[in-house]
């Protein structure tokens, strides 16, 4: 790229997405795009009325390194320092995965369930009516508040998800990583829920305290297999953490740990949810059969068809 003064935003968007084309970007405009308007301080959108404006030597100079470092398969989300998801700005760094979208999937049953739950009043009036009682329900009777756990949490991304759009739950996010719980404080912090979420240094649900329950645990845990790791990209293998992203060497070896610890510390008629690969369905829902603490096991696909959530209910 030229240090000419002609460079103008579209001049170098059109250059810029030839660029990453040739070396083999997957979305080379829009990553034009967020790239420079993270270089220009601006949101992507300004780009397009900007089109014949002049880019500044100060702008090109960040501009040729992000495209440069883009180029050698550096995340765009890992070179602007965030990512969104659920329509939510998340800081990311290279401690922790970058969002995607199939984990929306998991924030979307999580909250439809926490909608579904009981008030106190109607857990009332099914105790009543397992004793014999005749307890009446109050219409006007809040609901209990419902605690919500994050296992792995990372960014954040769930946990504050769900904290924005569930006020009235408490959730505890949970990591085995200190850089990612202190990444997913900021985030709480920038998003105003941090007061909702408690945030618990752990491996799985090992620290959690054994007479904690939840109504809901959700989950996000490392599914790749070994050799599906040797085969992923580069763009994912050099540069996100291999420890949130390996489940061991068939994928499903931190499902299998994370299934009883969550059976143990569910309320009876909670919710264990796992984002999965759809190639470990079937291991998953076998180590959940096998269990034998839960039922209702369901799979939930994403817009591609593949089985990407599982949901099981404690007995």
């Amino acid at each position: 790229m030229s240090d000419t003064n002609d460079w103008t935003v579209g001049r170098l968007l059109t250059w810029t997405t030839d660029y990453l084309k040739q070396h083999g970007a997957a979305s080379p405009r829009l990553d034009a795009e967020v790239l420079l308007a993270a270089a220009r301080g601006c949101q992507r959108i300004e780009l397009y009325t900007a089109f014949d404006q002049i880019a500044d030597e100060a702008t090109r100079t960040v501009f040729r390194d992000f495209v440069r470092r883009r180029a050698a398969g550096e995340p765009v989300a890992y070179l602007v320092g965030h990512r969104e998801f659920f329509s939510l700005s998340f800081q990311v760094t290279r401690d922790v995965l970058i969002p995607r979208p199939e984990t929306e999937h998991l924030v979307v049953e999580c909250l439809d369930l926490v909608k579904l739950r009981p008030t106190a009043a109607e857990h009332a009036e099914l105790a009543d009516s397992e004793t014999g009682g005749s307890h009446l329900p109050d219409a006007t009777s809040p609901r209990r508040q419902v605690h919500i756990a994050d296992v792995g949490t990372g960014s954040g991304a769930i946990a504050v998800s769900i904290a924005k759009h569930a006020p009235d739950c408490r959730v505890t996010a949970i990591d085995i990583s200190r850089p990612a719980l202190e990444l997913a404080r900021t985030n709480a912090e920038q998003h105003q829920v941090a007061e909702q979420i408690e945030f618990v240094l752990s491996d799985l649900l090992a620290e959690i305290p054994p007479d904690v329950r939840f109504d809901v645990i959700a989950s996000n845990p490392p599914y790749v297999s070994q050799p599906e790791w040797e085969q992923l990209s580069a763009e994912v293998k050099d540069f996100e953490p291999k420890l949130a992203l390996v489940g061991g060497p068939t994928g499903s070896e931190m499902i299998a740990r994370l299934i009883p610890q969550a059976a143990e510390r569910l309320r009876g008629a909670g919710w264990l949810l796992m984002e999965i690969s759809p190639m470990t369905e079937a291991a998953v829902r076998q180590q959940l059969t096998q269990d034998g603490r839960f039922t209702s096991i369901q799979t939930v696909k994403d817009l591609a068809g593949l089985a990407r959530v599982i949901k099981a209910q404690r007995q």
